[in-house]
């Protein structure tokens, strides 16, 4: 339901009798403080579930033999946070480690270990490394079609997830092909104001974004922010990613006071929810930089391109896309100079 001040505070009802009734390394005690790092990670707050994260592993760590399928659970929930935070390599890393265990337990067609290759895949996405992620992506999806009816949400964020991979290499008929697919899965399996629709919604606009098709793109992008304003407290992460989105299809048309007025919306949101050197950050100064560049305000252009520029590069690989695209704007703004 998305009520998440509501689940934290019954959480810690139920963490405070765990506390006083069971030893401090009981297995329960893991779970408690799970559930709550979760619903952390779900409102934005990413430094405090992984706080809460980290003592659920902790304790399992020393609760349970090595190869057990919950410490697998434990390692792909810290990986899910690093990646949030931005921290791809930590994530990567944690995300392997609980690929490893299930590899070992499990079936080679257990939806578990399509988990595992679909996180991994993510990661390998957001550092730029778009055959990996597909590779992966792919392993997922196959064991997924099986595993799975074919109505399942789960399938639902395979198709997306390849969906997104296409979109960043520019393929984008092949994108709005697995997207398509996805949304058909996201309307009949959830309810129509669920965050997950407004990510299927979100994602096809970008991909007409993408194609040159702006009111197509505004119109799905719509769509998706009027979902989450009702669902996400109003400093989620999530609305950011919207305004920002329609801000990048305002820019695109040529209004650029419009886009200004979005992308300013996203970034106040970024700037609290999200560590400093997240890469999402630097998106949203590029943006800014990019809409000022627009306005033929070049010195205020050149000064958000050259903070993004600064976070790329310290949570980036060297050899990552954005750091190209900013280097590229920032020359041409100089020129422009």
């Amino acid at each position: 339901m998305g009520d998440y001040s509501k689940a934290l505070q019954f959480y810690e009802k139920s963490h405070k009798i765990y506390e006083k009734a069971l030893p401090p390394n009981h297995p329960e005690l893991a779970i408690s403080y799970n559930n709550i790092g979760q619903v952390y990670n779900d409102m934005g707050d990413y430094s405090k579930a992984l706080q809460f994260c980290e003592k659920s592993h902790k304790i399992y760590e020393t609760a349970l033999p090595p190869n057990h399928p919950d410490l697998a659970i434990s390692y792909n929930n810290i990986g899910q946070v690093y990646n949030n935070m931005g921290d791809y390599s930590k994530a990567l890393q944690f995300y392997e480690k609980s690929h490893k265990i299930r590899e070992k337990a499990l079936p080679s067609n257990h939806p578990d270990l399509a988990t595992s290759y679909n996180n991994i895949g993510l990661v390998y996405n957001n550092m730029g490394n778009y055959s990996k992620a597909l590779e992966f992506y792919e392993k997922d999806l196959e064991i997924t079609k099986k595993a799975l009816p074919s109505n399942h949400p789960d399938l639902a964020t395979s198709y997306n997830n390849i969906g997104g991979v296409y979109n960043n290499m520019g393929d984008y008929s092949k994108a709005l092909e697995f997207y398509e697919k996805d949304l058909e899965i996201t309307k009949k399996a959830l309810p129509l104001n669920h965050p997950e629709l407004a990510t299927s919604y979100n994602n096809i606009g970008e991909v007409y974004r993408n194609m040159g098709d702006y009111s197509k793109a505004l119109e799905f992008h719509e769509k998706a922010l009027k979902i989450k304003e009702k669902a996400l407290p109003p400093n989620h992460p999530e609305l950011a990613t919207s305004y920002n989105n329609i801000g990048e299809v305002y820019r695109n048309m040529g209004d650029y006071s419009k886009a200004l007025e979005f992308h300013e919306k996203a970034l106040k949101i970024k700037e609290k929810a999200l560590p400093p050197n997240h890469p999402e950050l630097a998106t949203s100064y590029n943006n800014i930089g990019m809409a000022y560049s627009g306005k033929g305000d070049y010195s205020k252009a050149l000064s958000f391109l050259k903070k993004a520029l600064v976070i790329f590069q310290k949570s980036l690989p060297s050899n990552h896309p954005n750091i190209k695209t900013v280097t590229n704007s920032i020359d041409y703004v100089k020129k422009k100079m």
